[in-house]
């Protein structure tokens, strides 16, 4: 990791100089802060850091290809396949290996280390392949109980496994806890089920009669019968260069380095975890990132030295939190330790501070760490307040100020400090937390310097003139958050009532469907009813996924990703018959691609009367349940995941919520379902199920961490049931329970307080929440086919209803009908042509529908001349009328947008990719980052009798 820094540093550097980066393991650098995630699913190129560093064509990166020599004289290096390279300047960052103590059968198989990928694989494949060969559960013991022998602990238990922790020292994690904090997470880590040992040593491992693992003796006199031993009993710096070419090395091992990084040989400098500053070596990414830093600051003339900042650990990937900074043990002279401890939370916290009370020294947080991130920037600088303020329940009454001096270090990780993040703001024009992450690395390794960041950046903003509001858009002064709780408790049930009670104009595409949202979360109607059509965005508008043509997909539910074979056969026929594309989808799931507007129900009438329902693939809302065959066929499944799956989808269909989610059900630790990528994942135990929220794909993939264990399958349904209605109630507008799970106040042990243990007593309240839905549940495409006003809604032109869109063309691609690319750009006046080129008439006049044809706020389709343009009728019964064609796709689509105003002004929202246009002119006000295409509007006057003439 520290290599990556470097090379990243030295990338932001202007000048001409080469850099090789060669590497002994066989992967780019990974992230080792996260090699957790590797075990519960994250694939090598989820680890892997920024590989856009060795796009630059100044550096080469050489792996799987370990240095084997150093020659100080001729300044050069020999790595393993013979390659030699010469050097102006040499930086070591080789690292550290796993140190395993002289112990006799540690050299047996199935005894393992816990440090690299490779030992991840390692580990995962002894597992299965015990478990396989045994029959039974692997029982597994962990040598080491720090940080890493509590992740390796967590690791085992992950893939199915016991877990043992064999601790030398009197309690966990000793060297970052006192005490009390090793008690407190003692308690912790046997809730989640690993057992314990403190105060003795593994002696000697012992094995069975295939010469693998099967026992291990403690130097307490105690006989664990274990199938897998994992060593984590300490890191040495690979310095093994140094020694041979004869550098310095530090009195406990690795290369010696001043303030410089420099080592002994004025043309060779050492960083990271092989170096040693003052005869220490430090295990940690920050220090190893400051030394990068110093090293490329040197190269180019810096004065920038190194100086070990105070450590900070925080515990990750185990189920429990555990963080400390600073002088844990009180050693300073004169230090004051103020505790505060609450056993029926488990919590446990201290802050150590100076003999007056004032500065702090350092701190232990053990089952809520919601103060370490804020709290550890202020170490040896004062407090601000009484340090018993920051230690009450819920986080305490003394809220750690944003106004923290430029020179506070508040992301450690990647090295920075407070003024940087606000000359991010006000210097480089910064305007979020994410723009700011990008442009200055915090917050983008460990994560834990996230809500100090934000609120820095917040108060920043607010300070630099630009408003920091939480206000959905220009209707609502409120978020969604608060907009829900007022809909839930208030007697609004429709957008014109609640935007006059709590909100101003017309709407817009961000609250219309916020609105459409909250009313379906709390079972308010059919979405394609007349006071709520005009509400509802892309997909929802014709309950259907729009395509990049204007055409739409349909996926039907199959629970489970179970289907009969008489449903595939009705499936099929129906794609044959209509002409679609057909794929299986990556939710177990079978699509349809290309049907038109007017086909949509047609198709459904058929997939319906074939057994089949709406699988909302279009909805922010449920999308489908993914599982493994489990128990039912899989002769490793410990649980019946089909079953499992199927009940979850059927009680959550539908379910409206302010983005989609997905649940994975897997029916054992090898996880085939990946339910930690979900929203809410599943996953079997032999005593029952492990639930995990807040994992997600896309852009930015999150693992689900552990909610509650070994549940029996009632219990299950209610903790996601008052997991998914609090996520209802309080999550911001299209957010996934990812971001919203790592934002919640308190965190994860928050979460449980409140849905496990139900701490606040509103458990029976959210269920109930559930159960409502459950018991109102109706097909939504059902409902549609059984109402002509809703099947309207899918005529594509008012005054040509048999008419077909002009510009759809397809070629086949193996063996299926393909889109032809649309042509996008602004529309001509004169004849018109095909795929996506449709010219206005010069001029035309005609009758196209009659204003009672018309919903209030939403477009429909008419054709002028053949050419097809977008109406859409006003509050005040005005109609407006552009180009149905939207310019930046080419697709005609823009009768489905939605109607709003901004500042006044009526306006459309392409249902595309969301430009904005006034309707009344036909300006582009939002191009959404391209160059703006205005529309062509036409004249639409409604006479005497109610019929509506249009005219270019």
């Amino acid at each position: 990791m520290v290599a990556h820094r470097f090379a990243e540093q030295l990338v932001a550097r202007e000048g001409d100089w080469h850099l090789t980066v060669i590497g002994d393991e066989p992967y780019a650098p990974y992230d080792r802060v996260h090699l957790s995630d590797a075990i519960t699913g994250a694939t090598t190129a989820d680890l892997t850091l920024d590989p856009s560093v060795w796009d630059d064509e100044r550096v080469e990166l050489v792996t799987g290809d370990a240095v084997q020599t150093l020659d100080r004289d001729a300044r050069t290096v020999t790595t393993r396949s013979g390659r030699v390279l010469e050097y102006d300047d040499l930086v070591l960052a080789t690292g550290s290996w796993a140190w395993v103590p002289r112990t006799e059968g540690a050299d047996l198989p199935g005894v393992l280390a816990y440090r690299t990928l490779d030992d991840i694989t390692r580990i995962k494949d002894w597992v299965a392949d015990r478990e396989r060969a045994l029959g039974r559960t692997v029982r597994g013991a962990v040598v080491g109980g720090g940080v890493l022998g509590l992740e390796a602990a967590a690791a085992l238990q992950n893939l199915g496994a016991t877990a043992t922790v064999v601790e030398f020292a009197d309690r966990l994690m000793a060297v970052q806890l006192d005490a009390g904090g090793g008690e407190a997470l003692r308690v912790l880590v046997a809730d989640r089920g690993m057992d314990v040992r403190t105060t003795t040593a593994a002696t000697r491992v012992l094995p069975g009669d295939d010469g693998a693992v099967a026992g291990l003796e403690l130097s307490s006199g105690e006989h664990l019968d274990v199938d897998v031993v994992i060593f984590s009993t300490g890191i040495r710096p690979r310095d093994r260069l140094a020694r041979e070419s004869g550098l310095g090395i530090g009195e406990r091992g690795g290369v010696l380095v001043g303030p410089t990084c420099r080592s002994s040989d004025p043309r060779i400098w050492a960083i990271g975890e092989c170096a040693s500053h003052d005869n220490e070596c430090a295990g940690l990414v920050a220090p190893g990132n400051a030394m990068a830093d110093v090293v490329v600051s040197q190269l180019f003339g810096g004065p920038r030295t190194y100086t070990r900042a105070p450590d900070g650990t925080k515990l990750k990937g185990v189920g429990v939190e555990a963080a400390s900074f600073g002088d844990v043990l009180a050693l300073t002279p004169g230090a004051l330790e103020v505790t505060f401890a609450d056993p029926v939370a488990r919590t446990y916290r201290k802050l150590v501070v100076s003999d007056d009370a004032r500065t702090l020294l350092g701190g232990v947080f053990v089952g809520d760490i919601a103060l370490y991130s804020s709290l550890r920037p202020l170490l040896g600088r004062p407090l601000g307040a009484d340090p018993s303020a920051f230690l009450a329940p819920e986080g305490g009454g003394a809220p750690v100020s944003a106004d923290l001096p430029d020179d506070v270090v508040v992301c450690s990780c990647a090295n920075v400090t407070a003024g940087t993040i606000r000359g991010a703001v006000t210097e480089h024009g910064c305007q979020s937390v994410g723009e700011v992450k990008t442009c200055t690395k915090a917050g983008t390794v460990c994560g834990s310097c996230v809500p100090l960041l934000t609120k820095i950046v917040n108060v920043s903003l607010e300070q630099a003139g630009v408003a920091v509001s939480n206000a959905m858009c220009e209707h609502f002064a409120m978020s969604r958050a608060e907009l829900f709780a007022l809909v839930r408790t208030g007697t609004e049930r429709t957008f014109s009532q609640i935007v006059a009670t709590h909100g101003t104009g017309r709407g817009c595409a961000i609250c219309r469907p916020v609105v459409a949202s909250i009313l379906s979360s709390l079972g308010v109607g059919h979405v394609l009813q007349p006071d709520q059509a005009s509400l509802q965005d892309t997909n929802d508008h014709l309950l259907a996924n729009l395509q990049k043509d204007g055409t739409y997909s349909v996926v039907p539910r199959m629970p489970g990703g179970e289907v009969t074979p008489d449903k595939l056969l009705a499936f099929a026929q129906i794609a044959a018959d209509f002409g679609l594309f057909t794929r299986v989808t990556g939710a177990q799931r079978l699509g349809m691609f290309g049907a038109r507007q007017d086909q949509l129900p047609a198709i459904w009438r058929r997939l319906v009367d074939a057994g089949f329902e709406s699988g909302q693939a279009y909805g922010k809302s449920l999308r489908a349940v993914k599982t493994c065959v489990g128990s039912t066929w899989c002769r490793f499944g410990v649980q019946d995941s089909s079953s499992m799956a199927v009940r979850l989808e059927l009680r959550y269909r539908g379910l409206r919520s302010p983005h989609k989610f997905k649940v994975g059900v897997s029916g054992c630790a090898r996880e085939c379902a990946e339910a930690r990528g979900k929203d809410v994942g599943v996953i079997a135990t032999a005593a029952g199920w492990n639930v995990y929220v807040g994992g997600n794909g896309g852009f930015t993939p999150r693992h689900a961490e552990l909610l509650a264990e070994d549940l029996d399958a009632d219990t299950l349904v209610r903790v996601i049931d008052r997991f998914l209605a609090l996520y209802i109630r309080s999550a911001d507008r299209l957010q996934r329970t990812a971001p919203w799970v790592a934002d919640f106040p308190g965190g994860l042990a928050e979460l449980r307080a409140i849905l496990v243990d139900d701490r606040d007593g509103i458990g029976a309240e959210l269920e109930a929440e559930v159960e409502r839905h459950v018991e109102g549940y109706v097909d939504e495409w059902r409902a549609t086919l059984d109402d002509p006003a809703k099947l309207a809604a899918f005529t594509p032109y008012l005054n040509a209803p048999s008419s077909t869109d002009p510009d759809l063309a397809y070629e086949e691609r193996r063996g299926q009908p393909v889109p032809v690319a649309l042509s996008a750009g602004p529309m001509s006046t004169g004849a018109g042509s095909s795929t996506g080129t449709t010219s206005v008439p010069a001029s035309s006049s005609a009758v196209v529908c009659r204003l009672a044809d018309l919903t209030p706020e939403r477009g429909a389709g008419a054709l002028l001349d053949g050419v097809p343009v977008a109406l859409f009728r006003l509050a005040d019964d005005r109609v407006l009328a552009v180009q149905q064609r939207d310019p930046f796709s080419g697709a005609n689509v823009l009768s489905r947008g939605l109607v709003g105003d901004r500042a006044g002004r009526p306006t459309i929202t392409s249902p595309m990719h969301k430009q904005v246009w006034d309707l009344e002119t036909g300006e582009c006000l939002d191009p959404v980052g391209k160059d703006p295409q205005p529309l062509r509007t036409f004249d639409a006057r409604v006479d005497a009798e109610g019929a509506v003439l249009l005219t270019t």
